[in-house]
């Protein structure tokens, strides 16, 4: 059996397990240690131990965990509540109302939690009761929201970037700074798209008049603060080149437990919950972190990464061309496979074609991003579906329906960064980053 053959295989496989309901970190650490033993047998095991080693010796990965941890603070300490409130009185006189505070919340929240999933559940935990309360669209709220946390892997810190850094040994921090005006761009986009289908269609939602004096006006800026302090001293930090990413993100911690105890419910109880919170979800991501290096050493070990890139540069495909390939590769995946999965898996494979076509790792690290961010809201896996719907207790499909028009929304920002680059690589081009 040819390598080629063998991987084909042990993709294969792979889906295989996904499909019988196995988890992303075993589903692909069977996969990896059955192709070590079909290409080399036992002693191809031999290097298991310096790849365990290797792996998770990471200054880098450390920043997921401290970044975690700051998001779960809050979470706990129900401050999501507090700046939805803020931003309700800041954005809802827009056309759209508290739809548009759903996006402007997500974007916040997406510049401390890092993850798309802890984003959608934070503002949905707190927009959908409200938002059935006043009889908005249960179509469009829900899409909203759905789609407003996926801003959560593209507006830095993104536990997504820092696994892709990890594995192409990219800059955290240019990677974070270049998806900044993407996600502001995105951000703009889903907001517009609100306002012009409310305009349209005034049956979505009832008009909202935002803080009406200045007493109000000035609670909502106190209501919205501690977050931007805590945005500023984290991405801040990272981009005045004062500290590395994972440092940004342990001030991050001791900032987010200061903003706790002063703005929010602070106790042991809220730290106890968000410890335990966060040693959940770091044990299931370093899994995936892990199996995903089992994975790059066994398909490094037979050599299959060259001849991928070779066959792949025979076919003589255009950067155009290359990037329709992409396409379909990660709209086919984001139907199967939640978001790390889906870096774990293809990085490894792809990354040595990205250099023989001269793409640059920064860019396509924020190209990647928002394959997943569509990932997430495709059907029929599309975790931010199942993430709403489960707190609204609603209709799957009007999820799904109500996420379509991001999704669209998405793809045109995709032809954007194809297009102008510099939307991405204007920021990391002009900042000085700690090393």
């Amino acid at each position: 059996m040819t390598p080629g053959i063998e991987l084909v295989f042990i993709l294969g496989v792979f889906v295989a397990l996904l499909c019988l309901g196995m988890t992303i970190p075993f589903a692909i650490t069977v996969p990896s240690v059955l192709y070590l033993v079909m290409h080399a047998g036992l002693p191809g095991l031999k290097g298991i131990g310096l790849v365990t080693w290797g792996s998770m010796n990471s200054f880098t990965l450390t920043a997921i965990p401290l970044f975690i941890l700051m998001a779960e603070i809050l979470q706990e300490s129900q401050l999501s509540l507090r700046v939805y409130r803020g931003l309700s009185k800041l954005v809802s006189w827009m056309p759209g109302g508290l739809l548009q505070t759903n996006i402007a919340g997500c974007a916040i929240f997406s510049a401390i939690s890092g993850s798309s999933v802890v984003t959608a559940a934070s503002i949905g935990r707190v927009a959908l009761p409200e938002l059935e309360r006043r009889n908005y669209s249960p179509r469009l709220s829900a899409g909203s929201l759905a789609a407003g946390g996926t801003l959560g892997i593209l507006i830095p810190p993104s536990i997504a970037m820092i696994v892709y850094g990890t594995f192409t040994e990219t800059s955290v921090a240019k990677l974070f700074m270049a998806g900044v005006v993407p996600g502001l761009l995105l951000t703009a986009m889903f907001m517009t798209y609100i306002a012009v289908h409310s305009l349209l269609d005034p049956s979505v939602g009832p008009k909202e008049q935002g803080a009406r004096n200045a007493g109000e006006l000035w609670g909502a800026i106190v209501d919205v603060f501690p977050f931007l302090v805590l945005i500023g001293g984290t991405i801040g930090s990272i981009y005045t080149g004062l500290v590395t990413p994972t440092e940004a993100a342990a001030v991050g911690c001791m900032l987010a437990m200061v903003i706790a105890r002063i703005w929010g419910k602070s106790d042991f109880g809220v730290f106890k919950r968000a410890l335990q919170s966060t040693t959940r979800v770091c044990g299931n991501i370093l899994f995936i972190v892990y199996a995903a290096f089992l994975f790059s050493y066994a398909i490094s070990y037979a050599g299959v990464g060259e001849q991928i890139t070779e066959f792949l540069i025979g076919l003589k495909l255009s950067k155009l061309g290359f990037f329709v390939a992409l396409f379909v590769l990660y709209t086919v995946l984001g139907c199967l496979v939640e978001s790390l999965g889906m870096i774990v898996v293809t990085v490894p494979l792809l990354y040595p074609v990205l250099l023989q076509y001269g793409i640059d790792p920064i860019w396509f690290g924020v190209i990647l991003v928002v394959f997943i961010e569509m990932g997430q809201i495709s059907p029929p896996i599309g975790i931010n579906l199942f993430v709403i719907q489960g707190i609204w207790k609603g209709k799957l499909s009007d999820v799904v329906m109500g996420t379509i028009p991001f999704h669209l929304i998405m793809f045109v920002l995709l032809i954007l960064l194809v297009i102008f680059p510099d939307i991405a690589m204007w920021l990391p081009s002009g900042a000085k980053l700690a090393k």
